[in-house]
């Protein structure tokens, strides 16, 4: 959603790894809703830099971030432990690989929404837990149970009612769904916490973002350059927008049981997907709705799957 929520996905990819936590906290349930609003809401953000293309905006979104979380890493204390991250070969491989995917995934994200297909941004955010199950079964040797088979039959037909809605796949949904479900994997093996990480990964691309820009602004085509101060302003706010979302859940993730994260995460697809809808009047005909009343159903027999579970889980990065 544009930006990625790296541990909802752990909650519905690595369940299977397990140990007790403790009650959900007010709290933690606050922070963590509070986050995902923010990531449901923040299409309309990326519509009003309608005028700026996707790619300049992705640039913003990096190099943006990375003078917001330079006070914030200091102020925390968290130096030590990005030093430790940039300094471990293994760790350093991994997050520039993560770095990569979520990249993609924040740039396809605007590209999207300022498209207008922000209905098919929702449903890659819907199907995203399904796609991170199947890595689950193909990286992590996780079984698939009757309940999960049952939920991947109706998503994958729900998928093929979209595309003949579409006149083809829905590859955003897909590629969204499939990059995110990928990072979240990536994330997942290297012991690095979530503000940690995007700190490292934001600073791996930024010499690409400072060089693609410093490429458009010589081409006289940096819409910063050019742009109104409430323009520039929103383009400068696209970095704190991208970070302050997964800093609110890294802090509520700690308190919070990633079975209610599991249901907490689609605040977000939902919150968009009425936006598209109501506000930016995005069609949602009867086969759309099939479509989705077809993944809603699978979520459900998923996450019914999960709460029959006695165990809660914690993720490592929390």
């Amino acid at each position: 959603m544009g930006a990625s929520p790296r541990l909802a996905l752990n909650a519905a990819s690595f369940s299977d790894r397990v140990v007790t936590q403790p009650k959900d906290s007010l709290n933690g349930v606050a922070a963590a809703a509070l986050a995902y609003v923010i990531w449901g809401m923040v299409v309309v953000y990326w519509k009003f830099l309608g005028g700026v293309p996707a790619w300049e905006v992705l640039n913003h979104r990096i190099l943006w971030c990375l003078v917001f979380l330079i006070p914030v890493v200091l102020i925390l204390g968290r130096s030590r432990a990005i030093l430790a991250a940039l300094t471990d070969r293994r760790s350093l491989l991994t997050l520039t690989c993560s770095a990569v995917l979520i990249s993609g995934n924040w740039g396809l994200f605007v590209w999207a929404v300022q498209e207008g297909r922000i209905v098919e941004t929702a449903l890659g955010y819907y199907i995203n837990p399904l796609f991170a199950i199947a890595l689950g079964v193909a990286m992590l040797g996780e079984r698939l149970s009757p309940w999960r088979i049952a939920g991947f039959s109706l998503a994958a037909l729900g998928v093929a009612v979209q595309a003949v809605a579409l006149g083809g796949l829905p590859w955003i949904a897909l590629v969204l769904a499939t990059s995110f479900a990928i990072y979240g994997y990536v994330r997942k093996v290297v012991k690095v916490e979530a503000l940690d990480g995007l700190f490292v990964e934001t600073l791996l691309v930024t010499p690409f973002a400072a060089a693609y820009a410093a490429t458009l602004a010589g081409e006289g085509r940096l819409a910063f350059a050019g742009a109104g101060w409430i323009d520039m302003l929103l383009m400068m706010g696209a970095g704190p927008v991208t970070a302050v979302p997964l800093w609110l859940f890294s802090v509520g993730a700690r308190g919070v049981r990633l079975s209610t994260l599991g249901f907490l995460q689609y605040i977000a697809p939902t919150i968009s997907l009425v936006i598209a809808v109501l506000a930016y009047h995005e069609p949602f005909g009867p086969m759309r709705a099939v479509s989705f009343g077809l993944i809603w159903s699978a979520l459900v027999v998923v996450s019914f799957e999960a709460l029959r579970r006695p165990p809660i889980v914690t993720p490592s990065e929390c």
